[in-house]
């Protein structure tokens, strides 16, 4: 489906019109159109209440914004066109969170990469104030997710997200930042030289106009756009009011793998994290290799499950064990001794010996029976 340059400007009136994510419309553009719908409400046949649409289309040129933007290097992707995210469509199915909900009209981008590309991507988010825990935590998944062929999608904020691009340009894997304002803008300003470098190898994307700030509303309807295009959202460092936390319930919503990195139990940056660990709503991955097993197909990726080594002490049966318990550490033990604390008899138990001196894990010396090397160093207290 081609899209006409009147639908393109259309919907990027209806962007200019109203705030990001507008539940009232929530659908509307899907099903009428960007140029009927905006008929509608420049004639009043759908009414905004609080709204003076009017006033606002009077002030809305599309087609210099349009035109503004390219120039500053971007451009307005709305659906119909080859690159758009098709997984966004659910996003009109799911009732309003705080009154923000929908598909977006249309999406600002900046840079190289094709948005049709996050269709095997993952979502990394979490706390702004992160700690180095959770910062080279979010690297490491991001690079081994990116190195699987998937992007990294994000919010180009402080702590978490920031570290999640970085880990993905080290290795060499497509990155994405959404922002809550303009796709021209840098927010924090300290990560001017990241969005540089997302512009020329990756993509800058944003709901709302070249120019806009961000706001608390825009960064809610933003989380919902992080959700909606991602396989599934991992979450690394989240305390009890994080904003991570929206996206994660963003993510619940749209059916989607949500996947929790559990941190110390007395860090309150991942005390948010532990209540949906808890609670069921995410799974915990401490690696790229286990998210990649939740949003991969079914098969397609099976972490290798590595087992404890074998150790000699391992490969005696019970009775040897019982006797091998029985040998003392330091100075050695007769036969006797030996079978008393065992409980066994002296027969049994010589029987035993000779088997486990076979093994390299019992030596008889002048004053006795007592334990080899080999079979302190493969102790395992099993007692706790």
């Amino acid at each position: 489906m081609s899209v006409t340059d009147e639908e393109r400007l259309a919907r990027l009136a209806l962007s200019q019109v109203l705030e990001p994510g507008d539940h009232r419309i929530a659908g509307l553009v899907d099903q009428l159109g960007g140029i009927r719908l905006l008929e509608m409400l420049r004639t009043g046949e759908h009414d905004l209440p609080q709204v003076d649409v009017a006033a606002r289309l009077a002030r809305v040129d599309p087609a210099h914004q349009l035109e503004l933007g390219q120039q500053r290097g971007m451009r307005y992707v709305v659906p119909g066109d080859p690159e758009w995210p098709s997984q966004l469509a659910p996003l009109d199915h799911v009732s309003p969170l705080h009154e923000r909900t929908g598909c977006p009209p249309g999406l600002w981008v900046r840079g190289p990469l094709t948005l049709d590309t996050l269709e095997r991507s993952v979502a990394i988010v979490g706390a702004r104030a992160a700690t180095s825990y959770g910062a080279d935590t979010a690297s490491l998944i991001a690079a081994e997710v990116g190195r699987a062929g998937y992007a990294v999608v994000s919010g180009g904020a402080y702590g978490i997200d920031i570290a999640a691009h970085r880990g993905a340009l080290a290795a060499g894997t497509p990155t994405v930042a959404v922002l809550a304002c303009g796709a021209d803008r840098v927010y924090p300003p300290s990560h001017r030289r990241l969005f540089e470098i997302l512009a020329r190898e990756g993509a800058i994307v944003a709901e709302v106009a070249p120019g806009l700030p961000p706001t608390r509303l825009r960064f809610l309807s933003r989380n919902r756009i992080i959700a909606g295009v991602a396989r599934g959202t991992v979450i690394v460092e989240a305390g009890r009011r994080s904003g991570a936390r929206n996206t994660a319930t963003w993510t619940s919503r749209l059916s989607r793998p949500l996947m929790g990195v559990p941190g110390p139990v007395t860090s309150a940056a991942s005390e948010g994290v532990h209540r949906m660990l808890r609670s069921g709503e995410a799974v915990v991955v401490t690696s790229g290799e286990e998210v990649l097993e939740m949003v991969g197909s079914a098969g397609e990726y099976l972490p290798f499950e590595e087992s404890a080594p074998v150790l000699p002490r391992d490969q005696v049966t019970l009775r040897e064990q019982q006797v091998l318990d029985a040998v003392p550490v330091g100075r050695g033990a007769r036969v006797d001794s030996i079978a008393v604390t065992a409980g066994m008899s002296v027969l049994a138990v010589q029987g035993a010996l000779r088997i486990l001196q076979e093994r390299g894990l019992a030596l008889l010396a002048g004053d006795g029976w007592r334990l080899t090397p080999i079979a302190l160093q493969s102790t395992t207290d099993t007692r706790s």
